[in-house]
């Protein structure tokens, strides 16, 4: 409960910092710091939540992490949930919260290039003993490597994937379809 409490504490000063900061540069550096901050604490609220110490419901998760952004990004973009399978195992929330921000984030400022009426999709599905996160959108697509060089977010993706045992990876399909796969540890459904 500390946990969540400190998280929207932390999350408010940095809203805070983000208004009063005198450069675009500064406004945008905490506003991703504050987005990031955000994804934990909703992470936090649905392990607050749950019944079970060792896992969490898939889709309370999701929509809770999707709620964080949707809060951020305005009425121009929708985010839907697709298929969601089970639960997760209660060490994979806050990387997998972080992962989804970065990718939500990136699916707004670039899949729908400002067009209004954006829409985002995100999926968790359970395939051969691994999960597999996708959030696609419907903009130009990108190229991993020559992105990933640019872009600081994309390598904490890459890493944070690492670390639940998993791999990233992006897809041209109309638009960026950005993939994390990583190992089913919950043996649940």
């Amino acid at each position: 409960h500390r946990v969540k409490n400190n998280l929207q504490m932390l999350y408010s000063l940095l809203q805070t910092s983000q208004r009063e900061a005198n450069t675009v540069e500064s406004r945008a550096v905490l506003k991703d710091a504050g987005n990031r901050v955000g994804a934990m604490a909703a992470a936090q609220r649905v392990l607050y939540n749950t019944d079970d110490p060792s896992f969490f419901e898939a889709r309370d998760f999701l929509d809770s992490v999707c709620g964080n952004i949707r809060q951020t990004v305005g009425h121009d973009t929708d985010i839907v949930l697709g298929d969601v399978t089970g639960t997760l195992a209660n060490d994979r929330a806050v990387p997998l919260a972080l992962i989804l921000n970065e990718l939500l984030t990136n699916a707004v400022k670039f899949g729908g290039r400002g067009h209004s009426g954006e829409v985002i999709a995100v999926t968790l599905t359970r395939s051969d003993g691994n999960l597999r996160l996708t959030v696609q959108d419907h903009g130009e697509g990108f190229d991993m490597p020559e992105t990933k060089k640019r872009s600081s977010g994309l390598g904490l993706v890459v890493g944070l994937a690492r670390q639940i045992g998993g791999t990233f990876r992006v897809e041209r399909a109309s638009g960026a379809r950005c993939i994390v796969e990583f190992p089913d540890r919950t043996k649940r459904t």
